[in-house]
């Protein structure tokens, strides 16, 4: 029995041990399969059949079916846990088209495949999570599909530059949270649809180059800050309540030029207006009693006949009594206004005629004879505004600035408008209005001095100095005739030049470059001379002078003799290894200062716009100094296309929003991100010569910022690891929150300063020096 018992209880124990064996490889392979599918089922399936549907371009990490996207970290794939939050292609050179299964991403936010080739239709099936939708400058066919509504969540979306047709979808009723719409350069006609109106937060609407047509009506209410309609087929009147929107581009339609005002509805109708057709009530037509208002009478009896021309009739007697009526009223008006106007007119008439006279010697004699004469008009304005500049005094800023021509911002409308066409009073309005005018006036000054100037805000830190006149000539002459030897540099904006005083000075002179000025007038360019002027900071590239002549506008800055931060990092190996960990400390620290000045102190805020390793420029200390600050105006609509993909494609310092069309304070700091990013690594912003996967730095080395082991081997080699490991790891927290795809969840720049510093009094004596320079 004993041995029995023995057996059994080995064979007991050896089938224990079985079934151990097979739980455990039966946990072991359930624990596989779910780090291997840690992606949403669904999300796969439908991500598999989007590559298939684009032809199976090369995408690294990309496959048509199965796979783990989140896991394996798929090019421009972004994800939360299982789910998958973004796909951004921008520029990837995709073509194919989308299908018809984008709806089964689960938990999808935004998709942008901008300036790509895919073409087909846009799907009817979309993911009812969507925020963001861009398809910009893509080969996108038919109709924009009526599921549009369904989109209760989005926000931004970009349509523009395919080959889209047919009417826009009557779909915005629900879409109450859209902020940004780009529609235009399509085939799209018809007329703007009516739930268009329920757009409560849209504030940036581009609809030009369609063939749309109707009226504006229903976005008269919306708090629309960008809007453009032009080559289009709008008429009728222009909504009074639009034409306060700040940027409203309307040219190419065929609007009506003038707006009269409506009838009161009692009011009698214009004789000469033609009857409206058979049983259609005219425009104001009030309905007789015991008839409801807006009731045709289609196929009238022979009784409601009659009924309706005794009507007719009735009203035509009304309309003639009430024409007499004003006839003779206006009539009784002009006599008695004749009759008291006439003996002042004629007691003014010698005066008038004298008047005009030397006038018209000012303006036209005076100029070319005398042109110290009392009262003469300068010919060219511009001339005049170089004169006056090189004439005030240093030490009166705001005068200065005054004499330099700058457009003080409490212009009324209608005269800023006058000077922003370039125009000058004509003669004959001159002569009106002096012959109206008791008693009479002396000449009138030139056209600058007309102006009223607004007093300086309270809030507006005053000049320590203002921006000097240079003439062409002269500046030929500094830079050898802006000869190649003198070219320093060059950006989207225009060249820049080496200029040498004769005392020795170095100047760096911006040209800038025609297309950036397409839509500045002389007026507008002085106007951001005297904005760009009141930038100052210590960080900030100080403006010296400016130039404008025969067509030509340049600006000219201090120079900064170590070039700028892109050169260091990737141009100048020697210099490199001369970049402590300290000194990045320190740039970094000097342009995050730049970037709270302008957004957080500088009234009105200034987005720099184009903030990048170029734009951070290094005197002979190696301090930092900010370029290109307030010249974001410049930056035209024409342009900012081109600027998106200069900076998606050929830079990679854009943030996600920018390539709808978003830009704000929010989308520097993402830049700022990227610059301390190429500070650590040492890396382009982006690099074509690298593998694809390392091609974007933003994209290869976010993954990789909370890894200490994979940060330590992101650091520039040039560094030879001199540097903390604290201070390492706090720099990357910080460039981590910067480049935070979602605008929201960036810092303000006064906070990465903070950070910054927190930082440098963590470390202690070894970035003694840095603190010791910026703690105050």
């Amino acid at each position: 029995m004993g041995v029995m018992g023995f057996e059994r209880s080995g064979v007991g124990f050896k089938n224990l041990k079985i079934c151990a064996q097979i739980y455990v490889g039966f946990l072991l392979i359930c624990l596989a399969r779910f780090s291997v599918g840690l992606t949403n089922p669904s999300d796969v399936a439908a991500i598999n059949s989007l590559y298939t549907a684009m032809g199976n371009p090369v995408l690294p990490g990309w496959v048509a079916s199965g796979g783990d996207p989140c896991a394996e970290a798929w090019q421009g794939v972004q994800c939360n846990g299982s789910n998958i939050l973004s796909i951004v292609l921008n520029a990837a050179n995709l073509g194919g088209e989308l299908g018809d299964n984008l709806a089964m991403f689960s938990s999808i936010k935004a998709i942008d495949l901008s300036n790509n080739h895919i073409g087909g239709s846009i799907p009817s099936n979309l993911p009812a999570t969507m925020q963001n939708f861009f398809l910009s400058a893509n080969q996108f066919s038919g109709s924009i599909p009526d599921s549009l509504s369904t989109l209760i969540l989005l926000t931004d979306m970009s349509l523009n530059d395919n080959h889209l047709s047919g009417q826009i979808p009557d779909a915005f009723e629900a879409l109450t949270g859209l902020i940004n719409l780009d529609l235009s350069n399509n085939n799209l006609s018809g007329h703007l649809p009516s739930s268009m109106e329920n757009l409560s937060r849209l504030t940036t609407l581009r609809l030009q180059a369609n063939q749309l047509s109707g009226t504006l009506d229903v976005l008269q209410d919306l708090p629309l800050r960008d809007l453009n309609v032009e080559n289009n087929l709008f008429s009728g009147p222009i909504p009074v309540k639009m034409l306060n929107i700040p940027n409203f581009r309307k040219d190419g339609n065929p609007f009506n030029s003038t707006i009269a005002p409506l009838p009161p509805p009692t009011s009698p109708l214009s004789p000469t207006r033609a009857p409206p057709p058979s049983g259609t009530p005219p425009s104001g037509w009030v309905p007789p009693s015991g008839q409801a208002p807006g009731k045709r009478a289609d196929g009238p009896s022979a009784a409601e006949g009659s009924g309706t021309e005794g009507k007719k009739k009735f009203l035509t007697t009304k309309r003639v009594v009430w024409i007499s009526i004003a006839v003779v009223i206006s009539f009784i008006v002009l006599v008695l206004v004749c009759l008291l106007l006439i003996p002042k007119c004629t007691r003014r008439r010698e005066e008038a005629d004298e008047i005009f006279k030397r006038h018209q010697v000012g303006a036209y004699r005076g100029n070319r004879e005398h042109p110290g004469d009392e009262g003469s008009l300068p010919t060219n304005h511009m001339d005049k505004v170089s004169q006056e500049v090189n004439t005030r005094p240093k030490d009166d800023v705001w005068a200065g600035t005054r004499r330099m021509g700058a457009i003080p911002k409490l212009w009324n409308e209608q005269e800023k408008n006058v000077q922003r066409m370039g125009t000058e009073p004509k003669l004959h309005e001159h002569e009106i209005e002096m012959m109206l005018t008791p008693p009479p006036p002396p000449p009138p000054p030139a056209p600058p001095a007309d102006i009223p100037r607004a007093k300086p805000s309270a809030r507006t830190p005053k000049l320590s100095s203002s921006a000097r006149s240079f003439t062409i000539a002269t500046l030929q002459q500094y830079t050898n005739s802006f000869s190649q030897e003198s070219l320093i540099g060059g950006g989207m904006l225009g060249s820049v030049y080496r200029a040498e005083l004769p005392d020795g000075k170095v100047l760096a002179v911006k040209k800038l470059d025609k297309r950036a000025l397409s839509q500045q007038n002389d007026v507008d360019f002085i106007e951001l001379v005297n904005n760009i002027d009141r930038i100052r900071h210590a960080h900030v590239v100080e403006l010296v002078g400016y130039c404008a002549e025969h067509g030509q506008r340049l600006l000219i800055y201090e120079y900064c003799s170590n070039g700028s931060l892109q050169d260091a990092l990737h141009s100048d190996d020697d210099f490199k290894k001369k970049l402590s960990w300290n000194t990045r400390i320190h740039m970094a620290l000097g342009a995050a200062r730049a970037l709270e000045y302008l957004h957080e102190v500088c009234h009105p805020p200034v987005v720099h716009r184009n903030f990048k390793a170029a734009n951070v420029l290094l005197d002979e200390e190696l301090n930092v100094h900010v370029s290109d600050c307030g010249l974001a105006p410049l930056i035209s609509s024409g342009s900012v296309s081109q600027l998106s993909g200069q900076i998606l494609t050929a830079y990679g310092y854009g943030a996600p929003e920018f390539e709808s069309g978003i830009y704000t304070s929010q989308s520097d700091v993402y830049s700022f991100g990227v610059v301390m990013l190429e500070l650590l690594t040492g890396r382009k912003s982006h690099d074509k010569t690298r593998s694809r996967v390392e091609q974007f730095l933003v994209r290869w080395a976010i993954p990789q910022l909370h890894d200490i082991d994979a940060l330590s081997r992101m650091v520039d080699p040039s560094l030879d690891g001199q540097y903390p490991a604290k201070s390492l790891s706090h720099f990357a927290d910080i460039i981590s929150r910067c480049v935070q795809s979602e605008p929201e969840f960036r810092p303000p720049m006064s906070e990465v300063v903070q950070d910054l510093l927190d930082m440098i009094r963590r470390e202690g004596p070894s970035n003694e020096s840095i603190g010791a320079k910026f703690m105050s």
